[in-house]
């Protein structure tokens, strides 16, 4: 990716004093913008992105104290600390040039100046600032949790045949897709698989628990904050959108979205632009949108809980995800996959299942679908007294009747049970489950993270 060329941003009283740093700046190929008032500087700086500010101290006709360029820097630094900004007067004294510096100012040029010096300066400053900012970016994209492995798809079945061949077709595409199934199907490493297969596997890949973020930080999130925007934002914060620029973004479980931030996340899916939390400033990504969710999203839009127009762009590809018990063929592969992946992590060494844990494999429901088989299969592992996993092992077996007496269980125990008992009625269909037990939707998913449902 070509880098773009530096945009800088000149602040000056003196109209023949903007027009010879432009000319100077445009011969070294650097994009300008004039401006001569304070006022004019902070709305260029929130609105528009820059590379780097080159301004005078003084703007009244009678100063020549600096105070007013000084009190302007504090305002620009406390708004963005990665913009580097040169100043530069008429009047120069050591003591205003330590107080610049000490204030945020990167470097001091006094007037007349040397244009050798001030482009040297300038160059530096804006490498610098420039370098800053990708580390605050790789900084950040560093906290995600997010998976960094190889996507896995498992799948011989017909009802799989589909899924495989629309992964093929769509991935090296820049297509939004929408990913439907049930809870724990697997929307997850299909999201990865489109990723893997595409032109933007070499950039990040964003997720987002669209269902596990409060309304109050949903927001800053995805679109980031600067500092000062509210009581905890102590400093800037980069948004998933901006980490995932250049690759792809994975919203997940996205019918829990409001109605407002659907609003807000249909702007930037249309044109790429969006301000951060407090900020005025416009941003642009290019990031491509795969999303997903359990729920019916064409019935939530019947039922006004969505946006119409949000879901037309969200699901220009649709993949629907079959349950675990249509695809029953799957379920042996799976299942040794697990059984893999988790003796190597626990290193114990495992040959596979026995008959009667065979039998159990298939005969199950599995209402929890593949994430309950990888649980269930970890469980086994661990549980494992010799080298082949037996069915008491898998601990299905308590999950499928229900205990004599439910006075002997405890509080959490009787939850886990209902909200089991739920998912089987309801064929592991989230939003049903939440609507039957009294819960609102993302309620019930911290509940089956509790559980490992």
């Amino acid at each position: 990716m070509q880098t773009p060329p530096p945009r800088i941003l000149i602040a000056d009283d003196q109209a023949d004093v903007l027009e010879a740093l432009r000319l100077l700046l445009k011969g070294e190929g650097i994009q300008c913008e004039s401006v001569s008032s304070p006022a004019a500087v902070l709305e260029m700086t929130r609105s528009q992105d820059l590379d780097a500010v080159l301004m005078d101290l003084n703007y009244a006709r009678d100063t020549t104290s600096g105070r007013e360029g000084l009190d302007l820097l504090d305002r620009v630094h406390a708004f963005d600390a990665t913009l580097p900004v040169i100043v530069m007067t008429a009047w120069s004294t050591v003591d205003l040039a330590v107080e610049a510096i000490r204030r945020g100012a990167r470097d001091f040029i006094q007037k007349p100046w040397d244009n050798t010096r001030l482009l040297t300066i300038l160059n530096t400053q804006i490498e610098l600032g420039r370098a800053l900012r990708r580390g605050q970016r790789l900084e950040a994209e560093n906290r995600l949790l997010r998976d960094e492995g190889s996507p896995t798809m498992i799948g011989q079945s017909r009802a799989m045949g589909p899924v495989l061949e629309m992964i093929a077709r769509v991935g090296p595409s820049d297509a939004n897709v929408f990913i439907t199934g049930e809870n724990g199907t697997g929307k997850g490493v299909v999201a990865r698989s489109l990723h893997a297969t595409s032109g933007r596997a070499s950039k990040p890949l964003v997720i987002v628990n669209a269902g596990g973020l409060p309304e109050g930080v949903f927001e800053s999130e995805l679109f980031g904050h600067v500092k000062g925007a509210y009581t905890d934002a102590k400093s800037d914060r980069v948004g998933r959108f901006e980490l995932a620029d250049g690759g792809t973004l994975f919203l997940d479980e996205i019918a829990n979205i409001s109605l407002q931030m659907q609003a807000r996340l249909l702007r930037v899916v249309e044109t790429g632009e969006f301000e951060r939390v407090g900020s005025s400033r416009t941003r642009r990504v290019n990031v491509r949108v795969l999303s997903a969710s359990n729920a019916d999203l064409h019935a939530e839009v019947a039922a006004g809980r969505f946006r119409q127009d949000l879901l037309f762009r969200l699901n220009t590809i649709e993949i629907r995800l079959p349950p675990l018990r249509e695809r029953r063929e799957d379920i042996p592969l799976l299942a040794e996959h697990f059984l893999r992946m988790h003796a190597q992590r626990y290193r114990k060494t495992l040959s596979g299942f026995d008959g009667g844990a065979c039998q159990v494999l298939q005969s199950y429901h599995w209402p929890g679908n593949v994430r309950e088989l990888d649980h269930a299969a970890e469980r086994a592992v661990l549980m494992a007294q010799g080298t082949v996993i037996q069915a008491e092992d898998l601990g299905l077996k308590q999950v499928q009747s229900v205990p004599g007496r439910v006075e002997d269980m405890t509080l959490e125990e009787v939850e886990g049970l209902l909200v089991q008992k739920a998912l089987t009625r309801f064929e592991g269909n989230v939003s049903r489950a939440a609507e039957a037990l009294g819960l609102s939707r993302s309620a019930l998913y911290r509940r089956l993270e509790k559980f490992k449902l």
